[in-house]
């Protein structure tokens, strides 16, 4: 299988773990938050992702992982800070499901490039 596949079948599987554990794990209420922060992280995750999977073995690695990793950050931030408040999201469901599918997702990476 290819890393490409690899990185699609893994972040497949972030998402469909997350939408289901949406809706064993947490009241009516929450969903919606984790919703949007799944949204927001795939929407993220997609393209970073695999601008990193095709810099593997380049010289430019290391340079794209940090900026993926700083956007990520910057993302947390105005989820934090503008996008849940403004849009009356439960901060706690939406920051957590966030930063949750973010890290998740840095992991099938780690696992696709080794």
């Amino acid at each position: 299988m290819t890393a490409g596949r690899r990185y699609l079948a893994g972040v497949a599987t972030v998402a469909a773990a997350t939408l289901a554990l949406s809706f064993v794990l947490l009241p009516p209420a929450a969903r919606t938050g984790v919703w949007v922060a799944l949204a927001i992280a795939l929407a993220l995750q997609g393209p970073l992702g695999w601008w990193l999977v095709r810099a593997i073995g380049t010289e430019r690695f290391l340079l794209v992982w940090t900026a993926g990793i700083a956007a990520r950050l910057a993302v947390v931030a105005a989820c934090g800070f503008v996008i849940a408040p403004k849009v009356g999201l439960e901060l706690g469901a939406t920051l957590i499901t966030l930063v949750a599918v973010l890290m998740s997702c840095v992991i099938v990476e780690a696992l696709v490039v080794r």
